[in-house]
């Protein structure tokens, strides 16, 4: 079962690969350690980190993307919380937004709540339920020399949708907490919008 196979990639690494180099790119971070890593990669007024609201942000990227078609958007997540938003999976495919990328860090755990297993390890294969749902761009990533193709995918607008699954080690890594006043996360990036606050 490829769920069992062992995950080694250095999460942190990851998302800090798939950020560098970051000019428009507008980044929706799920709840937990993507915001963290997301948030170590440095703060940018295009980040909106999520600090609940579990499943939603592939919703939400999918929202941004479409108000905002010639902007990339990079949604990046967890297994848990993209396995509790599959539904998100097939509206993408049928919206079909090719400024929007999704990025899941699948440790098979429920790391913030105790790491209990996720169903990724019990068989449940991220890429190809989206790829299912009509995302046919999706790949699963074992190696740093893989994330290359999607990274320059992410900062570009393309046909369709990007779905790619990282498959990372549990990780210890300090936690980086943004800002956690979503009033503010929100009105910081309709400014970088050039959108009236007012």
């Amino acid at each position: 079962m490829s769920g069992l196979l062992p995950r080694t990639l250095d999460r942190r690494a990851v998302v800090a690969r798939v950020l560098a180099g970051r000019r428009d790119l507008a980044v929706v971070s799920g709840l937990g350690a993507p915001t963290y890593d997301v948030a170590a990669a440095g703060d940018h007024e295009r980040n909106f980190y999520l600090w609940g609201a579990m499943g939603g942000a592939a919703m939400i990227g999918l929202g941004l993307a479409l108000a905002q078609p010639e902007t990339p958007v990079l949604v990046i997540t967890g297994d848990g919380e993209m396995l509790m938003g599959f539904g998100a999976l097939a509206t993408i495919g049928a919206q079909r937004p090719g400024n929007l990328s999704i990025l899941v860090l699948d440790n098979g755990l429920y790391e913030e709540t105790g790491a209990q297993l996720t169903h990724t390890v019990l068989g449940t294969d991220l890429a190809s339920v989206a790829a299912g749902c009509g995302i046919t761009d999706t790949v699963t990533m074992d190696h740093m020399e893989q994330l290359g193709g999607f990274a320059e995918r992410a900062h570009r607008l393309g046909n369709a949708p990007a779905f790619a699954v990282a498959r990372i080690a549990p990780s210890h890594a300090l936690k980086v907490l943004p800002t956690r006043d979503g009033a503010y996360l929100k009105a910081r990036m309709r400014q970088s919008f050039g959108q009236d606050i007012g």
